[in-house]
């Protein structure tokens, strides 16, 4: 079985709920982690988002691939990305995370495609400052977001929440990069 490391650096055995990793046995709890605030946490929403994820297949020709990890957890995330000109065309991901990436992973997925890169670096802001600066979530289609505020509290839980949202911004700048190359040239 695999090993996995907790906040405090501990080697410790995954605990799966269901289809999603949710935590470690054997690894040592944060003090405030009390099981009041983990379910605050891990509540029912982010449960509905990380067990429903949707586009899970890669795609075959993607304009550029990304992956993002998190060392802490050992959280993974690769994203496919097609965009037309600024727009996102086609999304496909493999998702090999905890439950709060994956609830990640599956509101970048429900909303990616059609979005804008601009729209995707500011998402990527929004939900960065969730976290780290106690915003408030965006409303409108990204209103998902809301899902993050209680993770505020477990910085360790930080890495694997933003994976999809980093490796979204990467392949985008990916796809500029090769496009400002082909005009170079």
């Amino acid at each position: 079985m695999d090993q996995f490391v907790d906040c405090y650096g501990e080697r410790a055995l995954p605990i799966w709920e269901g289809p999603f990793y949710i935590g470690v046995q054997g690894g040592s709890i944060h003090p405030r982690m009390g099981l009041h605030m983990l379910n605050d946490v891990y509540n029912k929403r982010i449960l509905e988002l990380a067990g429903n994820i949707p586009l899970l297949e890669r795609l075959p020709a993607p304009d550029a691939t990304a992956t993002a990890h998190s060392r802490l957890c050992g959280s993974t995330v690769t994203i496919d990305l097609m965009m037309d000109e600024d727009v996102v065309t086609g999304f496909g991901h493999d998702v090999r995370a905890c439950a709060l990436g994956q609830a990640s992973s599956s509101i970048m997925a429900r909303h990616v495609v059609g979005s804008t890169a601009d729209e995707l670096r500011e998402v990527r802001e929004q939900a960065r400052a969730i976290l780290k600066e106690g915003a408030d979530p965006p409303a409108g289609k990204w209103a998902d977001l809301s899902v993050l505020v209680p993770v505020r509290d477990f910085k360790a839980r930080h890495a694997s929440t933003m994976l999809t949202f980093d490796a979204v911004v990467d392949a985008i700048g990916q796809i500029e990069a090769k496009r400002r190359e082909t005009v170079a040239s």
